[in-house]
This record gives C-alpha cells, structure tokens and sequence, in this order.
C-alpha cells in the first residue's frame, strides 16, 4: 500500500501555536475515525507541550493519548513522541523539521507547511523527501 502524504498549508500569518492546534484537530479528527496516530515531535520539549494540548484540547471530548513509554503496554490511540514509534500505527502527524526515516511504516502522513519563509523551505525539502520515498503527495490549504 502506498503511503499518502497531505501537507496543510497553514494560513498567512498563522502562530505556531495555530499549527499544533490544528494538529491535534487532526489527531482528533483520525481518532474519532478509530486510526491509531503518532506525533512526531522535534524533541521532548515540544512533545510535553503536545500533551498538555490534548489535555484541554476538547473539554467535550477527550482524546485518549499518552507520551511515548508511558500510558498502556500497547500506547493509547494517539501517542506522542521525539523518537521512533514502537509499534504499529496508521497516520504519522510529523510536527519535525525533517521528515523521520521511519515515515514509510504509516499509511498516512500529515505535515504543515507554516507561513515564514525559513520554514516553508524546511517544508519543500518534506515534500521532497516524500516524493522521494514514492509517497503521493497532496496539499491542502487550511483557513483561518
């Protein structure tokens, strides 16, 4: 099966804040959808901020997730981390600079394409990698 890769195009002027909120709208939306979801984070940093977003994320419903190594033997259905996953999961949500060596084992990967300059070319170079790994590759433009 091929892997399909979307790349949100983040708005004109949106926060990086915006950016993780709308992944975890994603992790949210895949989860509802009963896929199993990893974030990839830059470093253990972020991850923990991820945490704490899904924490207050929807006050209606709760995302059930954990960090990496913690929660149940099998992970909870989103799981969060800044190294390789440890077992099977459908949608990779990758909130890194590079695109991880391990992107193929996922079905489906989700990446951002954020407004600033610097980061739309770390983005490009994504893209590429994807296309490089024979991923199909599509984009779409997230509103405000």
């Amino acid at each position: 099966m091929q892997t399909q890769a979307v790349f949100h195009l983040m708005p004109d002027g949106s926060s990086e804040q915006a950016r993780l909120h709308y992944a975890c709208s994603l992790a949210a939306n895949y989860f509802r959808q009963q896929q199993k979801v990893y974030i990839f984070t830059e470093d253990q940093q972020l991850a923990h901020h991820v945490d704490e977003l899904l924490w207050s994320f929807e006050p209606d419903s709760f995302v059930p997730h954990n960090l990496v190594g913690e929660g149940p033997k099998q992970g909870s259905p989103v799981e969060i981390g800044w190294q390789p996953p440890r077992g099977r999961r459908a949608v990779l949500i990758n909130l890194a600079q590079n695109m991880p060596v391990f992107a193929n084992q996922f079905s489906h990967v989700m990446d951002f394409v954020p407004a600033p300059e610097q980061e739309k070319q770390l983005a490009r170079e994504r893209f590429k990698a994807c296309r490089q790994l024979g991923f199909q590759v599509d984009t779409n433009a997230v509103s405000n």
